[in-house]
């Protein structure tokens, strides 16, 4: 029978809080045009109550399922180290590849909504 490792919920939780930070850090940087009404004063509220959420749910719950499934499927292949190592690195570049993906998505929802 397998011990559980206990540093799991630890490692878990610093992703969780990674991906928050970073979304929040990405919708900030993505929406303030947006927010600030750069085309006559006209500011997209539906950034504040649609896609803020969308992003703060919606990354670390995404990059937790990657983290998983990558300790999942390395479990038997990999010893305890190596496998911490693994994951980390792909939930490190999922978590990129989703900020800069809401970042391209950020940018093309404002310049449609507010052209400059």
């Amino acid at each position: 029978m397998e011990q559980r490792e206990e540093s799991t919920p630890a490692a878990g939780l610093l992703i969780a809080a990674l991906a928050a930070a970073t979304a929040f850090g990405v919708w900030l940087h993505g929406a303030r045009p947006g927010l600030y009404g750069a085309f006559e004063g006209e500011r997209d509220w539906s950034l504040l109550y649609a896609d803020l959420p969308c992003m703060l749910i919606g990354l670390p719950a995404l990059t937790l399922a990657v983290w998983t499934l990558t300790r999942g499927a390395l479990r038997r292949r990999l010893g305890r180290g190596a496998r911490g190592l693994a994951s980390g690195t792909v939930a490190v570049v999922v978590l990129l590849a989703l900020a800069w993906a809401c970042l391209a998505w950020l940018g093309a929802r404002v310049d449609w909504v507010s052209p400059q």
